[in-house]
């Protein structure tokens, strides 16, 4: 039935895992093809042309916006939508991925329901049409796939076939507008995570942490996850720098054994496989060892 194809690229299984069910299950037309990293990308799209690219930013031999300024500079990749997803919200990670011509961004942790809303923004018409040949539905005006106020410029805007990337006029809104969500307004203190799901943020102390999970200590006031929500942590690896680690959630537990107590633990697994990363948590790791009590 497959009559589009998309490129997943995360250096992260349990991730590329997300988005092609999340993709499967919203459009069933899209079939999906993944890489482990940009470079892995770089040579599916050498071979074969797609339709769509839903890509990581940090990953293991070639990073997302490395693999998108390749793509912009190949003839038939000129006007594919690229779509970064990404745990890096920072206005200037966010300024310079628009100058590289994305066409949309959106972080991490990342609901089905908003990347099926980017994905139906980027492609337009060409989707619509697809689907409608394939009687998955049927055929819409062009403004009825706007479901949704762009990201990057906050404007309801009309789709087009394809993909262009986005106006530099947008750049300072977009990164502003990212800017004011929680993960890039809010920097953790000295053994402080803020854990962030797809519809809210958990602030919490760090408890204990090796290089596979974490576990965290937080209020009971706060809203909590479900067992296996997607997870990113937020953990201040220096004074200037800020780690943020993809991950699930696989535990949760009272802290004590009685009913009314204040306090959850939550345990994170990791699931980056980007040495870089795996390095900042290292480092974390260390601090954290040194300044625990004995």
């Amino acid at each position: 039935m497959a009559m589009l194809t998309a490129l997943v690229v995360d250096d992260a299984s349990f991730v590329r895992d997300l988005i092609k069910r999340a993709v499967r299950q919203q459009f069933p037309i899209i079939e999906t093809i993944d890489a482990a990293d940009g470079k892995k990308a770089q040579s599916l799209m050498s071979r074969t042309t797609f339709d769509l690219i839903l890509c990581d930013w940090e990953m293991p031999e070639m990073s997302g916006l490395e693999l998108l300024q390749w793509m912009r500079q190949q003839p038939q990749y000129a006007k594919v939508p690229f779509i970064m997803i990404t745990s890096r919200g920072d206005k200037s990670h966010v300024i310079e991925a628009i100058q590289q011509g994305v066409s949309d961004y959106l972080g991490k942790p990342f609901s089905p329901d908003g990347l099926g809303k980017k994905i139906r923004k980027v492609m337009g018409q060409t989707l619509a049409q697809a689907m409608a040949s394939a009687g998955n539905a049927p055929a819409v005006q062009a403004d009825a796939l706007a479901l949704s106020a762009s990201l990057l410029t906050r404007k309801t805007e009309p789709p087009t076939a394809s993909a262009m990337p986005a106006e530099p006029a947008a750049v300072e809104e977009a990164a502003d507008s990212l800017q004011r969500q929680p993960a890039a307004k809010a920097r953790p203190v000295m053994n402080m995570a803020t854990v962030r799901f797809a519809d809210h943020t958990l602030q919490s102390v760090v408890k204990d942490i090796n290089l596979n999970e974490v576990r965290v200590i937080a209020r009971r006031d706060q809203q909590f996850p479900g067992i296996l929500d997607q997870a990113v942590v937020d953990i201040e690896i220096s004074e200037t720098e800020v780690a943020r680690l993809n991950g699930y959630v696989h535990q949760l537990q009272a802290v004590d054994k009685r009913q009314d107590t204040d306090f959850v633990s939550a345990t994170i697994r990791f699931v980056d496989e980007d040495s870089r990363k795996m390095e900042d948590l290292s480092r974390f790791i260390a601090r954290f060892r040194a300044t625990a009590p004995r």
